[in-house]
């Protein structure tokens, strides 16, 4: 499925198969999560993408000619030389390359990886269960790291991101403030089932002051809300590649050393310790499944805030 220009639908084609060069992998996709960063970069709103394009960075595949499942991420290449590479902030690389924005994706039967930016798959998740561990759960753990230990955890939108973080941040006997679009019962239901203690609306206030909140939903008027929520101390993570613009606020809301911070892409150490922990967990993902010809449809559910968790494109059974 491809992305011929920004705005259009993505076009059904056949394409020769990739060629791996040195250092490469030739995969068959098994199963790609469908992120909002893809959204994102089919409306435009990461404007440098490679065109034309094959989406997808949530990729669970298995290596032709070999009996090998393997994870293909976000992060695509790094130069492993700059000042950031070597101070273990890989995902800062000026040079960086991603997966389904400067090289074709997962939304196809066959990709290419560089074989070093491949990640162990954790036993046990077929590949539709393991898809949206690659970015949901990555970006989502990542997150997870920088807003500290504090024990009431603030959660806006609750989605493919939001319903994994929620298991791992239980797991790690915090509690779970869930805020969902206003009016949105069913995914407060659904955040409850998953273990909040709490789940209301992004207008509402939460029943007590939280240690820190992550901001999952790309509005930026989310941000003086959240900071309203945290108490002094606290720390804003807004988790996003992209958001809209924020509102001005009062310096009071910020006053107290409270702390708005974002989140950037992820490291090959994100991926190995969060797959890792992800079974002892254990994380199970809700997702509903999208043939691979209906990939233009499984974005459009994801626009329209309709998913219970994650939609995956089933490559293996398209």
């Amino acid at each position: 499925m491809v992305l011929d220009q920004p705005g259009a639908p993505l076009r059904q084609a056949e394409l020769p198969d990739p060629t791996p060069g040195p250092g490469q992998l030739l995969v068959r996709v098994d199963a790609c999560g469908v992120c909002r960063t893809d959204l994102h970069i089919a409306d435009g709103e990461l404007p440098r993408a490679k065109l034309p394009l094959v989406l997808g960075h949530q990729i669970v595949g298995t290596v032709v000619d070999e009996d090998r499942r393997v994870g293909i991420p976000w992060l695509a290449w790094t130069d492993g030389d700059c000042r950031f590479c070597r101070s273990g902030r890989e995902n800062l690389c000026d040079r960086a390359r991603f997966t389904g924005y400067d090289v074709d994706g997962g939304y196809a039967e066959y990709t290419v990886v560089a074989e070093r930016f491949c990640l162990p798959l954790p036993e046990g998740y077929s590949a539709r269960e393991t898809a949206p561990l690659l970015c949901a759960g990555l970006i989502g753990y990542r997150s997870l790291r920088l807003a500290g230990d504090g024990e009431r955890l603030g959660l806006f939108g609750f989605g493919a991101s939001a319903h994994i973080v929620a298991q791992v941040a239980r797991h790690q006997g915090r509690r779970v403030f869930a805020f969902t679009r206003p009016g949105d019962e069913e995914g407060q239901v659904f955040a409850r089932e998953l273990g909040a203690a709490w789940a209301g609306g992004s207008d509402e206030r939460p029943p007590e002051e939280l240690d820190a909140a992550i901001i999952f939903a790309p509005v930026g008027g989310l941000v003086p809300l959240a900071l309203g929520a945290v108490a002094k101390g606290g720390t804003v993570i807004c988790a996003g590649i992209h958001m809209s613009d924020i509102p001005a606020f009062s310096y009071e809301l910020l006053w107290g050393e409270r702390v708005v911070r974002s989140v950037a892409n992820l490291t090959r150490r994100d991926g190995e310790e969060f797959l890792a922990l992800a079974p002892q967990v254990p994380v199970r993902t809700s997702v509903a499944l999208f043939p691979l010809g209906q990939a233009n449809e499984a974005l459009e559910h994801l626009r329209g805030g309709e998913l219970r968790g994650a939609a995956v494109i089933d490559v293996l059974r398209s």
